[in-house]
C-alpha cells in the first residue's frame, strides 16, 4: 500500500487540478492520500467524491505558513472534517494577507530591476487560494525561459533570508496555528523540519503541545541523513510520524507516492481522527 500525506493541487500552488491529482494517485497505486493545499481546503470535497471510485482514502488536510520567533515554520493540519467555521474564517483571512504580502514581494523584485508584473503572477494562479512565492517563482521562471535556461535554485534565493524579496509572513504564530487546528478537531504535524532555517528549534516546536512530525520527506541529496535523524526525533518527542512527496507538479524531483511512508504513523493519524 502506497501512502502520500502531503500533496498540493491548483487550489493553492500545485500545477494539477484535483481530478488530475486523484488520477495520478490511482496510477501510482496511492491508496491513502492527504490533500494539503496552502491555506485552502476548497479541493477536499471534490477529492473525496472522486476517490470513492478509485479506491483511495482521502485524509483532508491543509498546510499553514506560520511564524515562530521570527522563523518561518510550515504546519500541516489533518482533519476528519474541514468544514469548521472557525477554521474556514481564519483560512480566508490568511489567504488575503498572504496575497497582499505576495504583491509586496513582486514590488521588491521590480524595484530591484526584475522584469515582472503582478499580472504575470496572476496568470500562474489557478484558483481562489492565496497567491504565494511559489506562484511568483513560476512567473519568474516563465519570463526567463524565453531567453535563457532558468535556475530554480537561483530564483529561490530571492525569497530566502537576505534575498531581495524575503518578506516573512508574521501574522500567524506557530502556537496560534497549532491551537487553531486542535480547536477545529484536527491534528497538527510539523512539515519538512529539515527545511527549517534553524533546525534546532524543532524540539521547542514539539514541546508546545503533543503534535506530529513529518519525517519521510524528499530532502534531495540529504534524504539519507535527515530521515533517520527525524525518525529518532519523532520517536522521542512527537506523537506520530508522517510523510509525503510535497507534490506540486511534474517538475518536482519527488513524484507523487514516491516516498516510503510507514503505515504505523498513518494508522495512528487515522485513529486520532476516527476516520
Amino acid at each position: 500500500m502506497s501512502v502520500d500525506l502531503h500533496v498540493h493541487t491548483k487550489e493553492s500552488d500545485g500545477l494539477l487540478s484535483v481530478e488530475e491529482v486523484l488520477n495520478l494517485a490511482h496510477v501510482n497505486n496511492v491508496q491513502i492520500l492527504g490533500i494539503t493545499d496552502h491555506e485552502s481546503t476548497h479541493g477536499i470535497a471534490q477529492a473525496e467524491s472522486l476517490a470513492k471510485d478509485l479506491n483511495i482514502k482521502i485524509i483532508p488536510g491543509v498546510e499553514l505558513l506560520t511564524n515562530y520567533q521570527g522563523h518561518e515554520v510550515h504546519l500541516l493540519g489533518y482533519f476528519k472534517d474541514v468544514n469548521h467555521p472557525v477554521l474556514q474564517a481564519r483560512l480566508k483571512e490568511i489567504r488575503e494577507q498572504r496575497t497582499s504580502l505576495a504583491y509586496d514581494m513582486v514590488k521588491c523584485l521590480k524595484d530591484d530591476g526584475l522584469s515582472l508584473n503582478w499580472q504575470d503572477v496572476e496568470r500562474e494562479v489557478g484558483a481562489e487560494g492565496a497567491v504565494s512565492k511559489g506562484h511568483i517563482m513560476r512567473a519568474i521562471f516563465h519570463k526567463e525561459s524565453g531567453h535563457s535556461q532558468p535556475d530554480w535554485r537561483q530564483i529561490a534565493t530571492y525569497f530566502r533570508p537576505g534575498g531581495v524579496a524575503y518578506l516573512p509572513y508574521l501574522k500567524h504564530t506557530f502556537q496560534d496555528a497549532v491551537d487553531l487546528i486542535f480547536a477545529s478537531g484536527g491534528l497538527p504535524v510539523i512539515a519538512h523540519p529539515g527545511l527549517l532555517v534553524d533546525p534546532k528549534i524543532v524540539l521547542s516546536l514539539l514541546a508546545y503541545r503533543p503534535i506530529g512530525l513529518e519525517v519521510y520527506y524528499g530532502y534531495w541529496e540529504k534524504r539519507d541523513t535527515f530521515i533517520p535523524y527525524y525518525a529518532e526525533i519523532a520517536d522521542k518527542f512527537a506523537i506520530l510520524a508522517t510523510g509525503g512527496s510535497d507534490y506540486h507538479g511534474p517538475f518536482g524531483q519527488i513524484k507523487l507516492g514516491q516516498m516510503d511512508v510507514p503505515l504505523e504513523g498513518v494508522l495512528k493519524l487515522q485513529n486520532y481522527l476516527t476516520i
